[in-house]
């Protein structure tokens, strides 16, 4: 019993040496080994590693892609002098763990700080350098671009690398957006007033061609229909002319009834002639019973 309980006691002493030695590394870490507070090595590669006992400690770091969101809008400046509210974040990931401990003790809101610094002062110059509507739409991925390349290659002094810069909005303070909204009002305004003219001028215009065609088609009816008339009339005429040749008298007769007829149409017309007048040839000469 006496040799059980002793290897007991060993077995436990062994497995307590090993809990203390042996570490592990998984694929989302990296670790750094210390002794006595300096830096003794560097684990990369997940795996099962040893350290010695109360002497080594180790301290693990997240080699996963981080990000940093800014909580609030930055305040930044255009060239044209007008502030610009801008949103962003960044991915980043640790690359040396060793370096990345050294400037900012493994710190992750230390390396946040140090890239948001970065960030400010490059996003400052590079708005001081482009309009509103640059920032805005026209050179947006340019400035994303130079961004990424300015702070990947601070960062590599602290051991971290930037894989990516975002600019999620870019909006102008509330003041000047309603400085803007009333200019494009304005602009919008006067360029409708432009069309309106236009088109009442076009219109204008439509109206007295068609206008003018109007009365060219009236006078041109009408001297058709003058001439068509015209010769109608002579055509009449000649009719007239030449059946009236075949009986005179008749057409003379035909002639008076046309001017009694025309002088007395009303019942109030009066019409004074003596009664030898030439006028009332044929009622004179009318005979007993005729018509």
């Amino acid at each position: 019993m006496k040799n059980l309980g002793s290897i007991l006691i060993g077995i436990l002493g062994v497995l307590l040496v090993a809990s203390l030695s042996l570490f592990t590394v998984d694929q989302r870490q990296r670790a750094i080994v210390f002794q006595l507070g300096e830096v003794v090595g560097v684990k990369n590669e997940p795996g099962l590693y040893f350290k010695i006992p109360l002497i080594q400690n180790v301290r693990f770091f997240d080699s996963r892609i981080l990000t940093v969101d800014t909580a609030d809008p930055e305040r930044f400046i255009t060239s044209e002098k007008k502030p610009v509210l801008v949103d962003y974040f960044v991915k980043w990931r640790i690359t040396d763990v060793k370096q990345y401990y050294v400037s900012v003790r493994g710190e992750e809101a230390g390396a946040q700080i140090r890239l948001q610094q970065t960030l400010n002062d490059g996003l400052r110059a590079e708005f001081g350098k482009r309009t509103v509507h640059d920032v805005v739409s026209g050179e947006r991925d340019k400035i994303m671009d130079l961004m990424r390349e300015k702070a990947n290659e601070d960062a590599g002094k602290i051991g971290v690398q930037v894989l990516d810069v975002r600019l999620k909005r870019v909006d102008l303070v509330p003041e000047v957006s309603e400085s803007v909204y009333r200019r494009m009002e304005t602009e919008r305004k006067r360029v409708a007033n432009e069309l309106r003219s236009t088109g009442i001028g076009e219109a204008e215009k439509i109206r007295a061609d068609a206008d003018r065609q109007r009365e060219v088609i009236l006078a041109e009816a009408y001297r058709d229909a003058q001439r068509v008339k015209g010769e109608g009339d002579a055509k009449a005429a000649a009719t007239y002319a030449k059946a009236f040749e075949q009986n005179p008298e008749f057409y003379a007769f035909y002639r008076s009834l046309e001017a009694y007829r025309q002088s007395f149409k009303n019942k109030n017309d009066v019409l004074v002639l003596e009664p030898n007048s030439e006028f009332f040839r044929y009622l004179r000469n009318a005979k007993p019973g005729g018509k």
